[in-house]
């Protein structure tokens, strides 16, 4: 090793997954938003914001969606 070599830092480190294991919830919906997590997991930190925001989006709709009246069905509206 050359001492110039020994001097330089090595530059920083690529993105790596975090190796976080996701439970699947039972929801089709809320998995799916949850499986996107993992785009996260090759982007740079900077790139990470997007990603949550369009999960927190996703979730708090299926979560909202939860608090809607059911829409009846076509006969079960009868007089």
């Amino acid at each position: 090793m050359t001492d110039e070599a020994a001097e330089t830092p090595p530059g920083p480190a690529g993105p790596l997954a975090l190796g976080l294991v996701r439970t699947p919830t039972g929801h089709a919906g809320v998995d799916a938003h949850l499986a996107r997590l993992a785009d996260a997991d090759h982007l740079a930190a900077d790139g990470h914001v997007e990603v949550y925001e369009d999960v927190h989006r996703g979730l708090r709709e299926a979560l909202s969606a939860l608090d809607a009246p059911p829409v009846p069905g076509p006969y079960e509206n009868r007089s």
